[in-house]
């Protein structure tokens, strides 16, 4: 039986998909060290996880049985993708399912900064009643700045615009605005142009302190700084020196570059206690709509995988998408991208007098994916010779 490690408390959902699939899961509500992680994954074939848990490329070295990771989430830096594709583990993700429940929560913040909603909360619960105008705004006819205009940045886009801001962004590549948006040529110009600027880039190495203390002098006085995308990508020290200093009126972090491995854990963080400062812990994208929509996703993605070997949506193998054809046998080959594989396979099932009946290869990079259904059983002899060339990767017969 094929059995699945799932960690940090995912939701139920996930569960039930692999178990109906044939599944052994076991389940743990925290995120693993490296050594802890070795040793769970010892038997393990799917590996579930979301931003906590690291994948390095030592795990990887000795997790012998591991075939697919799904990371839960829509971030994949936490797992050494070029490490897991070189031992032929194919990795997944959710880019979609929870991008709605990031947009609210930015739209939620953006509106409870500019209304200073927190100092009032606070002088509330402390007995102090303030009624005043002073410092709140509406956000109507007021600049929104959007850094990454991708599956969270457009949404945000659309659904500022109805509510009656202005709306820039800036991107590194080339992105359709939508609605009346207007694409800034520089990060200056839209830092320069915004009353808010939010934060939606992905966790590639190139954005790590991409927002510091110089970007943020380049912000109007009094504007707001969001932060829904990865920890590093902000300087919290900067960000705790412009709020100290006036310079800015407000933030909400939800992301910071040491994180907390467990529920309960102590945070600490040089943001705390500050005024008009939202802080939340990594629950951008934690609502119960939008947890229970990736665990569907990325489970189903484990479903195909180990059954039909489509992957599609992979982050580290090419993408093929397969269906399950009755009366046929499937080797599922993940190999080295070179010139003369395909023929080299086509000659290696001819010597063993297997019989093709369809073939589909995917490329990417350094790695070739190819998918071969025969009418009989390939022997285990055929199956050790293409195991043994030295180009290959991981082969699977699925049927």
């Amino acid at each position: 039986m094929l059995k699945a490690l799932l960690l940090e408390n995912l939701h139920p959902r996930a569960r039930e998909i692999l178990e109906a699939s044939g599944f052994d899961v076991t389940t743990r509500t925290g995120a693993l060290d490296e050594h802890e992680l070795v040793e769970a994954l010892q038997g393990v074939q799917w590996l579930g996880i979301r931003s906590k848990t690291h994948v390095s490329a030592e795990v990887l070295a000795q997790a012998h049985d591991l075939v697919a990771i799904g990371a839960y989430c829509i971030g994949t830096n936490q797992i050494d993708l070029r490490a897991a594709a070189a031992r032929g583990v194919t990795v997944f993700n959710a880019p979609y399912s929870n991008t709605r429940s990031v947009v609210e929560i930015a739209i939620a913040e953006i509106i409870a900064l500019t209304r200073r909603l927190t100092e009032f909360d606070r002088a509330m619960h402390d007995g102090v009643w303030n009624k005043s105008a002073v410092g709140a705004h509406e956000i109507r006819g007021r600049t929104l700045g959007i850094i990454g205009y991708g599956n969270i940045g457009t949404q945000l886009s659309v659904l500022a615009e109805n509510l009656g801001m202005s709306v820039v962004f800036y991107d590194t590549q080339e992105k359709l605005a939508l609605g009346n948006a207007r694409r800034m040529d520089t990060l200056d110009e839209l830092l320069e142009a915004s009353d808010v600027v939010t934060l939606h880039v992905d966790g590639r190495a190139g954005n790590a302190g991409l927002f510091g203390a110089k970007q943020i002098a380049r912000m109007r006085p009094g504007a707001l700084l969001l932060n829904l995308s990865r920890g590093f990508v902000v300087d919290p020290a900067a960000v705790r020196d412009a709020i100290v200093s006036g310079h800015l009126s407000g933030a909400a972090i939800d992301v910071f570059p040491v994180e907390p491995k467990r529920k309960g854990d102590p945070f600490e963080s040089e943001l705390r206690g500050l005024p008009n400062v939202i802080l939340t812990p990594h629950t951008g994208g934690s609502t119960e709509e939008a947890q229970e929509a990736i665990a569907q996703f990325v489970s189903t993605k484990a479903r195909d995988y180990f059954t039909t070997g489509t992957t599609t949506l992979s982050v580290n193998i090419p993408g093929l998408t397969l269906d399950q054809r009755p009366g046929v046998h499937r080797l599922a080959w993940i190999h080295r991208n070179v010139p003369g594989v395909l023929a080299a396979v086509n000659a290696t099932l001819a010597e063993h007098d297997v019989n093709i009946e369809s073939q589909i290869l995917g490329t990417w990079g350094e790695y070739g994916y190819v998918v071969t259904d025969t009418a009989t059983p390939v022997e285990d002899a055929a199956v050790r010779a293409l195991e043994s060339r030295p180009e290959s990767v991981r082969l699977r017969v699925l049927s």
